[in-house]
């Protein structure tokens, strides 16, 4: 089970941490990734980082403004947000991938947490 966290209603400019308690299986073992959904548009991948941490994957408009890492201690993922901007705005997902490859395509994914609401107003 995959349960994020740490949305809310933001001005442009500001940050976040996004975060995903895991539970049921260990994080340490598993790629995973971070998407995000915005009214009327379909879900896209916004970063995923594979099993051993050494690959990471970021979408081209958020490169150098997300940053993608885990906790194992706390089995926990996080995506931290600077410098926001209102094309941000959607509900954000984290989750594994069924075959354990870090990709971009939400179809590679099986496993899905219920997501978080970033507003980003301007």
């Amino acid at each position: 089970q995959l349960q994020a966290s740490g949305g809310g209603l933001v001005q442009a400019g500001d940050s976040l941490r996004l975060s995903c308690a895991v539970s049921g299986f260990h994080l340490d073992y598993y790629a995973f990734g971070w998407f995000r959904q915005a009214p009327g548009k379909e879900r896209e991948g916004v970063a995923c980082i594979s099993s051993d941490n050494v690959t990471t994957f970021y979408r081209d408009s958020v490169k150098g403004r997300f940053t993608i890492s885990r906790d194992s201690a706390k089995n926990t993922a996080y995506l931290q947000i600077h410098n926001l901007e209102p094309e941000d705005t959607a509900v954000y997902y984290c989750a594994a991938p069924s075959d354990n490859k870090a990709t971009m395509r939400p179809g590679d994914y099986a496993y899905w947490g219920q997501g978080t609401l970033v507003t980003v107003s301007s």
